[in-house]
């Protein structure tokens, strides 16, 4: 269970109200990332050496992530007063919705892939990414397990 699930529940909401039908259901994609990966101890285990703040998601609405050996612990929706991250890796929300296809076309398909083609942004302290990268492929490819696509 998230800290301050509450105050961020709270803060989602509002993020979703005003955002597209695609943003939102992006957000609440990224939303329920900690419950699917509270379902995959593999997942967990295989990032059972990190520990890292970083910044998650949508461009314009990404959330704070607090990972503790390998489990998010934390997942507030940005911006957060004073709270400091060692990397972003950031997308657009239809990056992340093509991302999250059962089966993503070709440039869609890879974190590194959607960098490469303007979509994802990937900056900050990249050891703790780059050292972990399977781990964080397969973490932020779990909702393409039941990621329905929204029309605008």
């Amino acid at each position: 269970m998230l800290a301050n699930a509450g105050a961020a529940g709270h803060a989602l909401e509002r993020m979703i109200s005003t955002t597209n039908a695609t943003d939102a259901a992006v957000i609440q994609a990224f939303a329920g990332i900690p419950a699917l990966l509270d379902q995959t101890p593999a997942l967990i285990a295989r990032g059972r050496f990190l520990d890292c703040e970083c910044l998650l998601g949508p461009t314009g609405h990404p959330f704070h992530a607090s990972i503790r050996q390998g489990r998010i612990v934390d997942l507030t929706p940005a911006p957060v007063l004073m709270r400091s991250w060692r990397f972003s890796y950031r997308a657009s929300p239809t990056a992340w919705a093509e991302h999250w296809q059962a089966a993503p076309r070709p440039g869609f398909h890879d974190l590194l892939a959607l960098t490469k083609r303007g979509d994802a942004v990937l900056e900050g302290d990249l050891h703790p990414f780059i050292a972990n990268l399977q781990y964080f492929k397969d973490v932020l490819a779990l909702p393409r397990q039941n990621f329905v696509m929204v029309a605008s």
